[in-house]
């Protein structure tokens, strides 16, 4: 051996490269570089989407609200603001709001209906475009003009409502415009319940001669502004300052996060969906990838024995092994983000319609992900079984018991582990989404490793050798030659179940739940401004209807102007949000008993207590409120106080009907009250809702069909698109299985070999190896399927916040799943295993 003291002259990158070109040759590096590239694909597939369409979001961001900035307030803003955008060059053009009365000539029918007015002046929008048509049934198109002066704009529900066609007049307070187009898309409108009342756009020189606009008026004014970037985050920089200033009330830079609430959850939960499917396929595949390098190790032992023995240093050997895995790793990630790029046009077609546009360019950060994963996969589970081939002593040639893989130390497995968990985490864009995925599988892996030890001792105890089929008798004696490796093979196993599992719930209940949280026969009308002496006509009209189910509820305006004794100042809350809470008015309630779609998280509901409220969770976190905190709100200048006995989980895209702040008692009188009502009308009735704005003109009936529409085709959209990725992960899942088992191939050939020298037959040997692969199948596909219960528990109460009610039948159908599979990946892996003669096999296990 003293050979092994003098060092071969070789360089560790042209050993390197001619291992890898003798390992790729010979298919070792094949199922690390398709774990890798699996992985890389999947995440970066979602990431540049998501990428472009958050691009897209912040692109037409601008057109939803009409500008680069907009400053709304209840009254005119003053000069100063209109001075400062003229002064930076910018755009401006303000228009007003406000609901009034919109009603047809005596001769037309005389039909009444409250409508949205919207007053614009030249140059409106400033970002985006109208689309308008010539009539309720012609086609549309995008327009940059206004109404002319003496015309008017209308949605087509107004024309139905008050039985009028394009080109009759309509009063407006004192004037009467000409009816000259049908809107039928205006980008900027938002969510509000008056942005849902029918629209009517005028001119602003038709404004004064309508004398709709009095000292009392409720109008809401906003000042758009628009221009280069740097003017307009100078503008907006001005404004904030401005904004802060004690004198300045009633104005505030405007934002999305008022506009349509439906669909901003919506959308998130479909990114929460994707990353969640790609985690799993990236964590399959870091199993996959440190099950393949492990007996990538194993398989090259003797070779590097040999080197050791012809003198190579244990340096150079480690070196040349790390450059291998580095230039798999950037080969495997590079092809893994081209197909994630290629594949993320896929989400760009399922998904059309969520950007009506094209989307933009992408950034470079998916690219860097993608290879910063790949990396991370090969370095932290690939490279250290394999750095320990640096370590096998030159013994091993002549006695093959020395020189064995160790398993890898816990700080090397720790440091490589946190690194893929950080870098799963910076992939989610959600800290609980990938808290409970990651933290979900490590624990799955430990409680795994655990429950598969302790099946392996009770079944070599409970085993009778001398009365069990001889197949089964065999098949126990070789788990239990090996416990530690068929701990190994049954974790590795039930992990990747556990996500195939998962995706496979992820897939049908989950998604199921989803649809139940917005579901087709949701209301599709909200009714308000029912006068009190209207409720009883109002809903026996609903029973005449044949509408039975529909929601009916006092509704009060108030503004909270005191917390514990307090005043309540804008300037005391931190968030945008919780400063334009405090400065609105609320819609408030009252009902003896809680709404049976409001789930009571916090504190009790007791009807009737005069003294009690309950808040919508989001608002009492929100604005810091407590269990027992004094409330004091002043609707129509009367002063009402209430303690906070109850917090409720209120989930704003049911469609359903909500309220911030609840009284739980039947009555409160000496308030101004009206009604509010939800219900859905069948799609084949037509006559309905205008015979409804016959008989109560002074309703606003607020048609949410168009909205649901538009949810449950995002559904459906987004459902394909995890479709498409869930085969990546499926595909990513079946590569864990045969890495599986697959890794014992050697040993198990090496065993049949000296079983078959000794007489056993093939027929014997192939059911000790089917019994074997069943019995780990479906103990692992239980495990998989009980933690995967849990898991989906978790990311559907805490991630995508819905309730699901898993399937008792899961754990079975797990464990059977997971013995077919094992049997079906035992028959590909190891078909060779029966095939390959005895002699040959024992001459490899004796050199």
């Amino acid at each position: 051996m003293a050979a092994a003291s003098d060092s071969l002259p070789v360089s560790f990158w042209s050993l390197g490269w001619r291992s890898l070109w003798r390992d790729w040759r010979a298919g070792e590096l094949r199922l690390l570089l398709l774990a890798v590239t699996l992985a890389v694909a999947a995440l970066t597939a979602v990431a540049f989407f998501a990428d472009r369409l958050q691009g897209g979001l912040q692109r037409d961001a601008r057109a939803l609200i009409g500008g680069d900035a907009v400053i709304q307030s209840d009254q005119p803003a003053p000069p100063a603001f209109a001075t400062k955008a003229a002064e930076l060059g910018l755009q401006t053009v303000q228009t007003l709001s406000f609901p009034t009365m919109g009603r047809a000539r005596d001769e037309d029918g005389g039909a009444a209906r409250l409508v949205a007015l919207k007053v614009v002046a030249p140059g409106y929008p400033l970002r985006g475009s109208l689309r308008v048509a010539d009539g309720p049934e012609a086609a549309d198109a995008p327009t940059r003009d206004i109404p002319a002066p003496g015309t008017a704009w209308v949605d087509a529900a107004l024309l139905s409502a008050l039985q009028l066609q394009i080109g009759q007049p309509l009063l407006l307070g004192d004037a009467s415009l000409t009816l000259a187009k049908v809107i039928v898309v205006e980008t900027d409108r938002g969510a509000g319940f008056m942005s849902f009342a029918p629209r009517v756009m005028i001119n602003a020189a038709d404004l004064p001669a309508s004398g709709l606009v009095q000292p009392a008026s409720r109008v809401g004014y906003r000042l758009a502004v628009a221009g280069a970037d740097p003017a307009v985050k100078q503008y907006v920089a001005w404004a904030e300052a401005e904004l802060k200033k004690p004198e300045i009330r009633g104005l505030r830079l405007e934002s999305l996060e008022g506009g349509r609430p439906e669909m901003q959850q919506t959308l998130e939960r479909a990114e929460k969906f994707l990353n969640l499917v790609a985690l799993l396929a990236a964590l399959l595949s870091a199993v996959a990838v440190a099950i393949a390098a492990r007996g990538f190790a194993q398989r090259h032992l003797d070779d590097c024995a040999m080197m050791r023995v012809l003198g190579l240093s244990q340096g150079t050997m480690a070196r040349a092994y790390a450059f291998e895995f580095t230039v798999v790793g950037l080969v495997a990630s590079g092809l893994g983000v081209l197909a994630g790029f290629g594949l993320h046009y896929v989400f760009v077609l399922l998904l059309s319609g969520l950007v009506e546009s094209a989307l933009p360019a992408a950034t470079f950060w998916p690219v860097l992900l993608g290879l910063g994963m790949g990396l991370t996969l090969m370095m932290a589970f690939g490279l250290p079984p394999v750095l320990q081939l640096a370590q096998v002593p030159p013994l091993r040639v002549i006695r093959r018991d020395v020189g064995q893989l160790k398993p890898a130390t816990l700080a090397v497995l720790g440091l490589g582990v946190a690194g893929f968990a950080v870098l799963l985490l910076a992939a989610s864009r959600d800290l609980k989404l990938g808290g409970i995925a990651v933290g979900g599988f490590a624990a799955a892996v430990a409680v795994f490793a655990l429950v598969s030890w302790a099946a392996v001792w009770l079944l070599r105890r409970s085993v009778n050798e001398s009365t069990a089929p001889r197949a089964l008798v065999l098949a126990t004696r070789q788990l239990s030659a090996r416990p530690a490796y068929a701990v190994v093979q049954i974790s590795a196993l039930a992990v990747g179940l556990l996500a195939l599992v998962l995706l496979v719930l992820l897939r049908t209940d989950l998604i199921a739940s989803w649809r139940n949280a917005t579901p087709p026969d949701a209301p599709n009308r909200f009714v308000i401004n029912i006068q009190p002496e209207q409720a009883d006509p109002f809903r026996q009209a609903l029973t005449d209807g044949g509408i039975g189910q529909y929601d009916w509820y006092p509704m009060i305006r108030g503004r909270l102007v005191s917390v514990n004794g307090a005043a309540v100042q804008p300037e005391n809350f931190e968030t945008d949000r919780a400063q334009r809470l405090v400065e609105r008015e609320f819609n408030l309630s009252h009902s003896a008993q809680p709404p049976v779609h409001n789930d009571i998280v916090a504190g009790r509901w007791t009807p009737e207590e005069k003294d009690g409220l309950s808040v919508e969770e989001g608002l009492a976190k929100e604005l810091g409120l407590k269990l027992g905190d004094r409330l004091g709100f002043e609707m129509a200048g009367i002063p009402v106080e209430g303690r906070i006995t109850s917090l409720r989980k209120v989930d704003w895209g049911s469609m359903r009907v909500n309220f911030f702040v609840l009284f739980p008692v039947s009555q409160l009188p000496d308030l101004p009250t009206t009604y509010i009502s939800a219900y859905r009308v069948p799609d084949a009735n037509k006559t309905f809702d205008n015979a409804l704005v016959r008989q109560f003109p002074n309703i606003t009936n607020v048609d949410m069909s168009q909205t649901i529409a538009q949810v449950q085709r995002v559904l459906g959209q987004v459902i394909r698109a995890v479709e498409f990725l869930f085969g990546f992960a499926l595909a990513a899942g079946l590569v864990v299985l045969l890495a599986t088992i697959t890794a014992t191939r050697g040993e198990r050939e090496r065993e049949f070999a000296v079983l078959r020298a000794v007489g056993a037959g093939s027929k014997l040997l192939r059911d000790v190896q089917r019994v074997e692969l069943l019995g780990v199948g479906l103990l692992a596909g239980v495990l998989a399927s009980v933690v995967a219960i849990a898991v989906g528990w978790a990311l559907a109460k805490y991630a995508f916040e819905f309730s699901w009610q898993p399937s008792p039948w899961v754990p079975l159908a797990g464990g059977l799943a997971g013995g077919v599979l094992a049997l079906a990946a035992g028959w590909w892996g190891l078909r060779s295993v029966l095939r390959t003669p005895v002699v040959e096999t024992l001459r490899r296990a004796a050199v």
